[in-house]
């Protein structure tokens, strides 16, 4: 119960957008407004993404890191009795229409009766459509509307969800977006991501001239099937208006082409004859088999990208979408567009490749032409919100269990909250970790959840680590850590450290010594030494190479930590994370140096790498280099004495490093149930949350691959030195020498 109620607390949203204000000034909104000349696309002035299409701007949300304008609120929208969301009745005499051959053929008054029908339908499906929903003006885009209107899936009708219309939303901006080649969508399981990628598959077609449409799935079998069984029905239950003539079968298997296109019905076209001669469309739809070079050489208008997380080896969804992306694209200019949207498998069962194309789709975080480093704007959409059986009529998630039973979108009653259910199961699970684990990947409320991996039996306690990261995805982390530098005063080495915040710095760190505590050293035989070890001391994971082939060597990985300590600093915490590989391997010796100058630290690290240790004795900073601890300085080896640092090839040092992680962990990580070391319901402080997933996945016998747990559990290691000091051990041989009393001329043995 009490893992449920801090879980609560740490992990409650306000909603999936927020509303940004000011954002443009209110006479040029209103000036241009009363013109309609906002242009649908990106507009670079204010950073926003148009999406409305009558030349309006409204409201702007911010959906993870997506600035959206949508249109303005009209004054007069649709309303019902309800005032919900409900589909409109197909008139049955449009319905018996199979095409606009028999169209043609009807009477003149039969058109006058509907050509106004279905117009309005065309500039809904174009412009979006508002409706009254609870008593709130809402808009949903015309490819959604679409969507609820005119998709048939196996239940009907598509719901209405709140979460689908941010969904539809942000994908209306990835189109409007120039700079976009789409979305990378990480969903919970059932969240109906098939059926509206086929509904924008059928919907782009059908409006799209000597165009190409693709899709992809984990597997071909699962494509073909997602073509076979949504694809191709929802095509064959659109009205006519909006259906080009099928060439081919009415069921195709491997490809659908539309041939002649539905013409847009007028008032000024509808008495047109079939006798004109018709413009084909010639659009396909088809799906491939799924490997890396599906879809290599051919050109897109759009790639329906299912279950792309779930590729396994030997397929790579990252080498596939280096392909594909090139489908998209002519030069520089983006003309197809992608929808991805996938549950994550466990890591090396393909989520780790999702989960890096996912976090390089991240919209914050763009290069020098204004793209994310996939091309793709991530989306995540917590289970809550979109999570059957706990949706009202509405389309607005039940979070909480109500007071009272609330309607839902299926007519049943809804008595208990969504969050509520979840942590249910998970309670249900916590002595199952694989289980739970799996539980987490399907039905996620947080990233750190989606992307969960295998136990595998794995070294270290598993639910105190995700309590953790559940916990710290709840923060906001821009109070806790900071990202920054450091550099030395005025470009002078080995003057004074300053520590600067930048975005774009290496190190990410949650506490700052005050200035007193900072550049701590003195100087002794000629050789630096920290002032600040009995604060903390610096764990790293060097390495010695600047270039590897192919660019892909691990990370060099230093932490900070700081020990029971009377001082104004934190105890037994890491306060500092470095994770990276800069260009050379000289630039990451000297921020090393720096840093632990800065804290006044020691360090501890590896010597089987020792480049970083000669560049540490060659500045005169062999005094803050650490000796292994598990030896005495006369039985260090001569270079172990120059250099100092602990090799990581003796198993004794293997185990004794996994040790110190385990127990950190153990007392300082998650919740500690039993109040050992701190409250019951008080959250451990490691805030860094790369580290503990790399803990997570930590192999003893595949150490080389991590490179966080390396270098922090040595920084434990340094801070518990006195626990490896060998026991000085006494001799089993007692020698007794003889002992004299030499007083006088004969000395006397003593007995």
């Amino acid at each position: 119960m009490l893992i449920k109620q801090v879980a609560t607390k740490v992990l409650q949203r306000e909603g999936l957008n927020k509303v940004l204000q000011d954002v443009v000034p209110k006479t040029a909104m209103a000036k241009k407004n009363k013109a309609k000349n906002w242009e649908y696309g990106y507009n670079e002035k204010y950073d926003i993404v148009v999406i409305s299409k009558d030349g309006t701007l409204g409201d702007i949300y911010e959906v993870q890191g997506l600035r959206i304008g949508l249109p303005k609120t009209p004054s007069k929208y649709y309303s019902n009795e309800e005032k919900c969301w409900q589909p409109f009745e197909y008139p049955k005499s449009l319905s018996k229409i199979k095409s606009i051959f028999q169209w043609n053929e009807m009477s003149s008054d039969f058109k006058d009766a509907w050509v106004g029908y279905i117009e309005q339908e065309f500039d809904r499906r174009e412009e979006g459509f508002w409706f009254n929903n609870n008593g709130n003006p809402i808009y949903i885009t015309g490819t959604h509307y679409c969507y609820l209107q005119w998709t048939k899936i196996d239940v009907g009708h598509p719901e209405f969800r709140e979460a689908n219309r941010i969904f539809f939303l942000f994908w209306e901006a990835c189109k409007a977006d120039k700079r976009s080649f789409g979305m990378c969508y990480l969903k919970i399981r059932r969240s109906g991501f098939s059926f509206m990628g086929s509904s924008e598959t059928v919907n782009t077609a059908t409006i799209s001239k000597d165009s190409r449409i693709g899709v992809l799935s984990k597997t071909g079998t699962d494509a073909k099937k997602m073509f076979t069984d949504k694809i191709v029905p929802i095509s064959n239950n659109y009205p006519f208006f909006f259906k080009p003539i099928q060439d081919g079968m009415d069921k195709p298997k491997t490809e659908l082409s539309y041939r002649v296109p539905a013409s847009k019905i007028t008032k000024r076209n509808m008495y047109l004859s079939d006798n004109q001669e018709l413009e084909g469309l010639d659009t396909t739809i088809d799906w491939r088999n799924t490997s890396d070079n599906s879809y290599d050489g051919e050109k897109l208008q759009l790639l329906i990208h299912d279950e792309s997380g779930k590729w396994e080896k030997p397929e790579n969804i990252l080498n596939n979408w280096r392909v594909t992306k090139t489908c998209l694209r002519l030069g520089s200019k983006v003309i197809g567009k992608c929808m991805m949207g996938s549950t994550s498998n466990a890591l090396d069962k393909g989520g780790a490749n999702f989960k890096k194309l996912y976090y390089d789709s991240d919209a914050k975080s763009r290069n020098a032409n204004g793209q994310t480093k996939s091309g793709l704007y991530s989306l995540f959409i917590p289970m809550e919100w979109n999570f059957e059986g706990y949706i009202d009529k509405f389309g607005m998630p039940v979070l909480k269990t109500p007071d009272k039973p609330i309607q839902g979108n299926d007519g049943e009653y809804i008595t208990t909250g969504a969050i509520d259910y979840w942590e249910n199961e998970v309670d249900s699970l916590k002595n199952d970790a694989d289980a739970l684990n799996e539980f987490y990947r399907q039905f996620p409320r947080t990233e750190s959840h989606a992307f969960r991996d295998e136990s595998k039996q794995s070294l270290f306690n598993l639910t105190k680590i995700y309590q953790q990261i559940d916990y710290n995805d709840g923060l906001m982390k821009a109070k806790y850590l900071t990202r920054g530098s450091f550099h030395w005063e005025n470009g002078i080495k080995d003057s004074r450290v300053i520590w600067s915040p930048n975005k774009a710095g290496r190190f990410l760190v949650s506490w700052i010594p005050k200035y007193e505590l900072q550049n701590r050293k003195e100087l002794r035989n000629g050789k630096y030494y920290p002032s600040n070890e009995h604060i903390g001391s610096f764990g790293c994971d060097s390495y010695d190479i600047s270039g590897t082939v192919g660019g892909k060597g691990s990370n060099g990985a230093l932490h900070g930590m700081t020990k029971f300590n009377m001082d104004d600093a934190p105890s037994n915490e890491f306060f500092l994370e470095y994770v990276a590989r800069p260009q050379t391997a000289e630039i990451f010796f000297e921020e090393v140096l720096m840093a632990c100058v800065f804290y006044g630290m020691p360090i501890l690290c590896e010597n089987n790498k020792p480049r970083l240790l000669y560049h540490f004795k060659n500045r005169g900073y062999r005094g803050f280099c650490m000796n292994r601890p598990d030896k005495q300085f006369n039985k260090l080896s001569k270079t172990e004495k120059e250099l100092g640092g602990i090799p990581n090839t003796s198993e004794d040092v293997k185990q004794s490093h996994a040790s110190a992680i385990e127990s950190y962990i153990e007392k300082y990580v998650g919740l500690d149930m039993v109040s050992e070391f701190r409250a019951m319901d008080e959250m451990g402080s490691m805030y860094f949350t790369r580290t503990l997933e790399d803990w997570a996945r930590f192999d003893i016998n595949k150490r080389t691959k991590f490179d966080a747990s390396i270098s922090s559990g040595l920084a434990i290691m340094a801070n518990q030195k006195h626990l490896y000091t060998p026991i000085k051990k006494e001799s089993k041989i007692s020698i007794n020498f003889a002992r004299y009393a030499n007083k006088g001329n004969i000395s006397e043995l003593l007995k």
